[in-house]
């Protein structure tokens, strides 16, 4: 099998030239169209000789995305179902709003979690992403919404299918290459990734002083409640992602956000919302209330409207910042939790 050209770093790139016989600046011009210009085909690199393009073309492939079929929403929202090199599919989705338009980007085929409200739990994992796979999701939805909505993305956020810090360094690589002057040149600032809560990754990340912004998918601050609702959080006691906040916090001077979705009888009584009170109180953090999104799972319901505003209201008694997230796509599976590879009519 060949090699695919995008593996290789510009050094990389450089050193494979020279070692060929020609000058090294190719590979920098390589580089250029596989990042900068988002190119698939060794055919679109008109500055490079026609013979050099054949070479390329006989030593390495461009294992590209394709997207497979799209779904449009009532509200604007594009889904993508994203098929690989390999066939596997994921799926991405193009959130627009009147000021923003937000990428929400896959990270693994399938899920390594086991979050009972979530459809993409249901689904085995059966890889992790590579990093172009991750960039080329960013680098599409970017060309949807400059088709559609005549503006470039201003957000992204690692929402989508599979738990982003359990494909850690490919997920880095990715950032790396999405935010890079010789990639798309997107901020950081821009770019959160929502983890179950991995504690040592998020120590590692606060570590390796990533610039990006952390979410941390939580829905209850009750250990028994939350194993529950999330098994693998077992591993993941409740005390060690504590410390982990307090120790990104420390380190990056950034807040968490705390993704929360209330539930009718699960976590809508005022214990809950103390505990959260307290959880979020150990280092500077803000709190997004999510809509449920129906996954068929009869165990869980969105809570009233009243318990919602009771969490609204005793988290800004206690200074907490609040908002409630409206969810986008849920008439085509693309809202938060429903992405599952559904057959698309």
């Amino acid at each position: 099998m060949k090699k695919d050209v995008r593996s290789l770093s510009l050094k990389d790139l450089c050193s494979f030239f020279e070692s060929n016989n020609y000058p090294s600046y190719i590979g920098k011009q390589v580089h250029h169209w596989l990042w900068k210009k988002s190119s698939f085909s060794f055919d679109e690199m008109t500055n490079i000789s026609l013979e050099l393009r054949d070479f390329l073309k006989n030593k390495f492939v461009i294992n590209h995305i394709k997207i497979d079929k799209i779904q449009k929403s009532n509200d604007g929202t594009i889904k993508n179902a994203v098929k690989l090199f390999d066939n596997l599919l994921v799926e991405s989705v193009l959130i627009p709003t009147e000021k923003r338009t937000t990428a929400c980007i896959s990270s693994q085929v399938g899920c390594s979690l086991d979050c009972d409200f979530c459809a993409t739990s249901k689904l085995k994992r059966i890889r992790n992403l590579n990093p172009d796979e991750i960039f080329d999701q960013v680098s599409t939805i970017n060309l949807q919404s400059k088709l559609y909505f005549n503006r470039p993305i201003s957000n992204i956020v690692f929402m989508g299918m599979g738990e982003p810090l359990l494909n850690y360094n490919n997920l880095i690589l990715g950032i790396e290459k999405i935010t890079s002057k010789e990639g798309l040149g997107i901020s950081p600032k821009r770019i959160t990734v929502s983890t179950s809560g991995i504690s040592k990754l998020i120590v590692r990340m606060a570590d390796e002083n990533v610039k990006f912004n952390l979410a941390i998918s939580l829905h209850s601050a009750i250990e028994k409640t939350r194993n529950k609702i999330m098994p693998f959080s077992i591993k993941f006691p409740l005390n060690e992602l504590k410390e982990a906040v307090k120790y990104w916090y420390n380190k990056t001077r950034k807040k968490v956000t705390y993704e929360y979705i209330v539930w009718n009888g699960i976590n809508d009584n005022l214990k809950h919302i103390k505990a959260l009170i307290e959880f979020c109180k150990a280092s500077p953090s803000k709190v997004n209330l999510i809509q449920y999104n129906n996954t068929e799972n009869p165990f869980f319901s969105s809570a009233s409207e009243k318990k919602i505003q009771e969490y609204i209201f005793e988290l800004e008694e206690n200074k907490i910042p609040v908002t409630i997230r409206k969810s986008r796509g849920k008439d085509i599976d693309a809202a938060c939790g429903q992405l599952a590879n559904r057959e698309i009519n």
